[in-house]
């Protein structure tokens, strides 16, 4: 089975050593995608900004493995503050509202202290008609 991988220019993925996706099969794994806009490797200060540019990235990831939002089946949510996730949810319905994805939340501390957000995703590409 072929493996692909996709990366977003983050300077994290090298310095790391993870891609944005990877793509086996019909199946993409999307990483845990934070609110930085990785063309200016800036992050907004607002909650909502950050949850938008992260649906904003993982959509970009999943649109260069030949897949979408839509086609999303799992997501995992991870916020330092748990007290918080109300706050995104207008935004959360907005991408996956129609979708409904099998999902969980987990309060945890993240990397850099400026983020607010952080969302994994699994998405199983429709077969090609």
């Amino acid at each position: 089975m072929t493996r692909k991988l996709i990366s977003s220019g983050s300077t994290f993925e090298q310095e790391i050593g993870y891609s944005r996706a990877v793509v086996v099969g019909d199946w993409v794994f999307v990483s845990g995608t934070t609110g930085f806009d990785y063309s200016s490797m800036t992050i907004a200060d607002g909650l909502l900004e950050q949850t938008e540019q992260c649906l904003k990235n993982i959509s970009a990831a999943l649109e260069q493995a030949g897949s979408s939002v839509e086609d999303v089946v799992r997501v995992t949510y991870v916020l330092p503050n748990s007290a918080e996730f109300p706050e995104c949810w207008p935004v959360l319905r907005k991408y996956f509202g129609e979708v409904r994805p099998a999902a969980m939340m987990i309060s945890a501390g993240l990397s850099d202290p400026r983020m607010r957000i952080e969302i994994e995703v699994t998405a199983l590409k429709k077969p090609v008609v």
